[in-house]
């Protein structure tokens, strides 16, 4: 709008203006209604501030449960389950395996073979710590075959370690027979 406009919209507004003084007791009176509003605005923010921390405690426990939910999810996934079922089955027929030979190992141990044992566990726990690499390397490539194929033979090459183990026991009976038998 030009200047020239802005004095003719006023010009024609002039008659709209209230220009009458107030009575005498308007001041009191706008106080007075002011004074009813704010203490309606006061005693409405106290009913709401007693659910605030509730809803707060809500809001974090539904978030606590969410990021757990997420966090197991992904843990799951890392796995050869999680490329087929097949190769769900595949995991946990070694993983039987292993916990057989391992059980087995336990029965066997003795004064004897506590170091080849103790040997055999130190080898083990690197396989462990490599299949957790692959793990990492399964969900970066995408379901990789040969990440996959170096996964079974990581499960392979912690089941030769335990048989391994079991069958140098056994040798060591063997010859701790022998020796008994020869001083009889």
């Amino acid at each position: 709008m030009k200047p020239d406009d802005i004095d003719i919209l006023f010009r024609g507004l002039q008659t709209d203006f209230d220009i009458n003084l107030p009575a005498e007791n308007h001041e009191k009176r706008f106080l007075v209604k002011l004074n009813e509003q704010s203490e309606i605005k006061k005693s409405a923010p106290k009913v709401r501030k007693l659910w605030l921390p509730i809803i707060g405690i809500a809001a974090s426990i539904i978030l606590l449960v969410s990021v757990f939910t997420v966090n197991t999810t992904s843990t799951n996934i890392n796995g050869l389950g999680s490329v087929s079922p097949e190769m769900a089955k595949t995991e946990d027929f070694f993983t039987v395996t292993i916990t057989a030979e391992l059980k087995k190992l336990q029965t066997a141990s003795n004064p004897k073979t506590t170091l080849l044992i103790n040997d055999g566990l130190k080898q083990l726990k690197r396989l462990e710590t490599e299949y957790e690499t692959l793990k990492t390397d399964l969900t970066e490539s995408g379901n990789d075959q040969r990440v996959i194929y170096a996964m079974i033979s990581n499960f392979q090459n912690r089941i030769e370690v335990l048989e391994n183990t079991l069958e140098q026991i056994e040798h060591i009976k063997e010859l701790n027979n022998q020796v008994f038998q020869n001083i009889l």
